[in-house]
């Protein structure tokens, strides 16, 4: 019997490709976090209907939303805010699977749990952390996902996918706060729409 794999899923290619490379070892759960349980993520659960792997939406902790976007307005920037979204994402699902995983690839700077932090999540929840494309660089991330998936790709805020930072800048501009100077330009983002048959 496989052990059950939680994995942080955007919709997008990187979270794809990582479930697609787990599901060969392991029972694959999507799961996305928002911060409004009544967001709708149609989107989302139609990438993952693709993917054929069963999917969660669950919700952060209330008051959170309102955290990462104080956390932005005094850094300056969206680092740490991210960080501790992906950070909370990880222990909600280690509390509930065997195996925890995300799409986070050997380039990216955020997020990007430390040595050390995956070695304190392992310890005190039991599980393991499972980073199937953080060995893989961009251009082999970009064939592989053209092998399995079609993906359309564009701006944050276009692409409607999981990605923290639609709801985080919602909230912002509710403030009446310009997030676009809080933000880095050109962050493109993806969404799978189809899985393609694979020989």
């Amino acid at each position: 019997m496989k052990a059950k794999a939680g994995v942080l899923y955007s919709g997008g290619k990187d979270s794809s490709l990582a479930a697609v490379l787990l599901s060969r070892d392991y029972d694959v759960e999507l799961l996305t976090f928002v911060f409004d349980e009544n967001r709708a993520v149609p989107s989302i659960e139609a990438a993952a209907k693709e993917l054929g792997f069963p999917f969660r939406k669950l919700t952060f902790a209330p008051g959170f939303l309102n955290e990462c976007a104080d956390t932005i307005i005094h850094d300056g920037h969206p680092a740490n805010a991210i960080e501790e979204a992906h950070r909370r994402s990880l222990c909600a699902a280690a509390q509930e699977y065997e195996v925890v995983a995300d799409g986070t690839r050997r380039d990216d700077r955020v997020p990007m749990r430390t040595k050390s932090e995956v070695q304190s999540l392992e310890m005190k929840y039991g599980v393991s952390y499972m980073r199937p494309l953080l060995g893989i660089g961009k251009k082999e991330i970009l064939r592989l996902a053209d092998k399995f998936f079609e993906v359309v790709y564009g701006e944050t805020g276009q692409i409607q996918n999981g990605d923290f930072e639609s709801e985080i800048r919602a909230e912002l501009t509710k403030r009446g706060v310009d997030f676009v100077p809080l933000f880095p330009v050109n962050h493109e983002q993806s969404l799978v729409i189809k899985r393609k048959v694979v020989n």
